[in-house]
């Protein structure tokens, strides 16, 4: 048995399960040096110890044996360092091979609906036009009316061939990452974690889908830090994806006799964005209301009708998390005029995982692991199917 192999295959596992060395040793019935030992590759173990490991952490012995797939075309930046950035990768990578090999399983593939666009964007100079261009262009391949709202992106992004997967990492410095095409993509991953706001995953998942489309030259596993520029694009181009131009400001005009908090709140709900998108598509529009007298006015007009101040985190009215998954009710940011995570539900893998079962392709005890869910949740699942 090949220790690195061993060893990088426990760290992923450890990380993805939230727990310490010392917690995963007591699991396996094992003292904390001797499980380090194993994971740092100083130790060879018995195969009777890595089974009690496997079924310490309830994973089969065969994910600490077999070398997962290193993904090289993945756009990964994060704005403070990631000491799981690693285990993350990997455990996407094994994520994307169960849903193509389900996909292969019963010939059920959806087409990237972007190729051609992506091309066409390829010979646009970069800059905030080009973003806006590709923002209207993407709509138009998914058939969006102008003043159409984006009810469940993660269905529509999936209906367009790309896979979506949830994760929850306890980092505010980190909202997701996307795959290239040719590693079994494209692929968006968003961080789900219950201190982001919903209104955050819906946003990161439609600048991911700008990076796709705007940056695919840039996609290199090795590259770490942010790129202000690119960034800063990818974010105009989820702004107007979510809020086309003309329908923003129609919506806009129509809460004209609002008070000015309010007209934000009930524009932010329509579009089931946050307020800060909101308020940044006010500050571009020239005349009084540009710049940071926008930002200004709504602070002040919220203090003085909530008697609270709003942290960079908070996000008033906030969607609830069946916006965007099927979750029970968390801490968590927390968005003024809330939407609910049903707007931002995964579901074709679910799908998929239901059709092979009902087929006899796959057992249950296969489909749990490829939602990365225990036996008794997965036969929950299968229960409420009708």
């Amino acid at each position: 048995m090949e220790q690195s192999i061993i060893g990088a295959n426990l760290r992923r596992v450890r990380e993805s399960k939230g727990l310490s060395q010392a917690q995963l040793a007591e699991l396996a019935g094992l003292s904390r040096v001797a499980y380090r030992n194993i994971e740092i590759g100083s130790a060879t173990p018995k195969v009777s110890t890595l089974q009690n490991i496997a079924d310490g952490v309830g994973v089969k012995l065969q994910d600490l044996l077999v070398p997962v797939r290193t993904l090289k075309r993945v756009r990964f930046r994060a704005s403070k360092k990631m000491n799981s950035r690693d285990s993350i990768i990997n455990e996407v990578a094994k994520w994307l091979d169960d849903f193509n090999d389900l996909e292969k399983l019963l010939n059920n593939r959806e087409d990237y609906r972007f190729e051609e666009l992506s091309k066409e964007l390829f010979t646009i100079p970069n800059g905030d036009a080009k973003a806006k261009y590709a923002a209207e262009r993407a709509r138009e391949v998914l058939k969006l009316k102008y003043n159409e709202p984006i009810r469940d992106i993660a269905g529509l992004l999936e209906s367009a061939g790309i896979k979506v997967s949830p994760i929850s990492l306890a980092s505010d410095g980190f909202f997701g990452l996307s795959v290239a095409k040719e590693e079994g993509g494209p692929a968006i991953i968003v961080n789900i974690w219950e201190r982001i706001s919903v209104e955050r995953w819906i946003f990161s998942a439609a600048h991911e889908l700008g990076h796709l489309l705007l940056h695919l030259d840039t996609y290199d596993i090795d590259e770490i830090a942010e790129s202000e520029d690119q960034e800063s694009e990818a974010n105009v181009f989820a702004s107007h994806f979510l809020m086309p131009e003309k329908a923003f400001k129609s919506e806009w005009q129509d809460a004209y006799g609002l008070p000015f908090i309010g007209r934000v709140f009930k524009v932010k709900l329509i579009f089931q964005v946050s307020y800060k998108t909101v308020l940044y598509r006010l500050s571009q529009i020239p005349g009084k209301n540009s710049g940071k007298w926008v930002w200004g006015k709504f602070q002040s007009d919220y203090r003085r009708k909530t008697g609270k101040t709003l942290s960079i985190k908070d996000e008033p009215e906030a969607l609830h998390p069946d916006k965007f998954l099927q979750a029970p009710e968390v801490l968590r940011s927390q968005e003024p005029h809330s939407i609910s995570s049903s707007h931002f539900v995964e579901d074709r893998l679910y799908r998929l995982v239901r059709h092979a079962i009902e087929k006899d392709e796959i057992t249950m005890s296969r489909g749990a692991e490829i939602l990365r869910l225990d036996l008794e949740d997965m036969r929950d699942v299968v229960s409420s199917w009708i």
